[in-house]
This record gives C-alpha cells, structure tokens and sequence, in this order.
C-alpha cells in the first residue's frame, strides 16, 4: 500500500515537472520556401550557365559521334558492292562499334549531366543551409519548415524568415 502511495506521488511529481517544462519552453517555428530562395541566390544564373553550356557540349558531341556513324554508313552502303568478304566483315564490325560507343554515350550522358548539376549546385545549397541555421539560432527558431518541398503537412501562420535569410546573404 505504502508502496503504491509512493508511485502515485512520484507519478504526479513528474507530470507536473513535465507540464512545466512544456510551459517553459517555448516552440518557435519559422518557415521559408527553399525552391523560391534557390532562384535568387548569388550565383545561382551562372551556375545554370554554365550547366547549359555542359549540356550543349554533351549534345555537341553526341551529335558529332552520330555525323562520324552516317559518314561511315553512307561510305559502307556506297562501296558495299566493291568490297571483299573480310574488308565488309571489318566495316560492318566498325559500324555496330561505333553505334554501341554513341548508345553507351547516350546512356551516361544524363549521368554526367546529373553530377555536373550537383557540382555546380552543392556549394549554392551549402550556402543557403549555412544562412538558414544562423538565422533559425541567431531569431531563436525550435524548427523551420521548407513549405517549398511539399513536406509540411500542417501549417497555419509561422514566421516566414526568407527575409532575414536573403538579408544574410546579402539578396534584395
């Protein structure tokens, strides 16, 4: 019985200790669209510049590849009739080489062109995040939602702190 008494006790000590915890700290949640601050950070137009310019480069080459393939198609199909059993054998055999190497290409070009984007991304990204943690520990913020992501499933009010983010980053 003793016993018992004693965890009641002990029971409603630590839920009033809790409920005034809770009352003593206090939830700040800010909130701030990362898709809207990307498209005005600092550096932002000449990295996509310059992933344009990878990815015309990329087209220019695989263009390039398949100009070399239609020459050789057009000399192969024009000469055809001249050429003996082994020399059509290697022609065919240079053909379907060549046809592999462009489809090859084709395939690992979205690749490069994805590690490109995100080299030439991460530092932006990095920047951001910096600014975004000094604000959310400089204003007091507990949490700060990215309502650019689809990720909030809740949300009524809040402080946007895109402001005070750009302001960081010296944006307008």
């Amino acid at each position: 019985m003793y016993m018992k008494k004693f965890s009641l006790i002990t029971l409603l000590i630590l839920l009033i200790s809790f409920t005034t915890v809770g009352q003593q700290t206090k939830l700040k949640i800010g909130h701030l669209n990362t898709n809207d601050l990307m498209q005005v950070m600092p550096g932002i137009d000449s990295a996509g510049q310059a992933l344009n310019d990878y990815a015309q480069n990329l087209q220019k080459q695989l263009e390039a590849m398949a100009s070399e393939f239609q020459t050789k198609y057009d000399e192969y199909l024009a000469n055809e009739t001249q050429y003996i059993d082994a020399v059509k054998q290697i022609k065919q055999k240079e053909l379907v080489d060549l046809q592999t190497r462009i489809q090859d290409f084709q395939n690992n070009a979205q690749d490069l062109l994805t590690k490109k984007e995100q080299e030439l991304m991460q530092p932006l990204i990095d920047k951001a995040k910096k600014a975004i943690d000094e604000v959310a520990k400089e204003k007091g913020y507990t949490y700060i939602l990215d309502t650019g992501t689809g990720s909030v499933l809740y949300w009524e009010g809040g402080d946007d702190i895109m402001m005070y983010v750009k302001e960081k980053l010296g944006i307008k």
